[in-house]
């Protein structure tokens, strides 16, 4: 997987994310960023591994999260390491 096509994939993830305020605020708390930190840094790769990072901590919203965006978990999980 290409560092675009990987970074595309996270921000889907993220948006999927972010559309549950439980889930956004969960992820928010458990890593350490504030909204408008996650606003500013979204295109570092460090805050985009941050987002997959959160999803593999949380098998069941990995694997929600793969369904809703029709990928596999692995696919998800193969996005954090394509990111350089």
């Amino acid at each position: 997987m290409e560092s675009n096509e990987a970074s595309a994939l996270v921000l889907q993830a993220l948006v999927w994310t972010l559309q549950d305020d439980r889930r956004a605020q969960r992820l928010l708390a458990l890593t350490g960023l504030e909204a408008d930190t996650l606003r500013a840094h979204l295109h570092e790769v460090s805050t985009q591994r941050a987002v997959i990072d959160f999803l593999e901590g949380h098998e069941a919203d990995l694997i929600a999260c793969a369904a809703a965006l029709d990928v596999s978990p692995l696919k998800l999980l193969g996005a954090k390491e394509a990111l350089r």
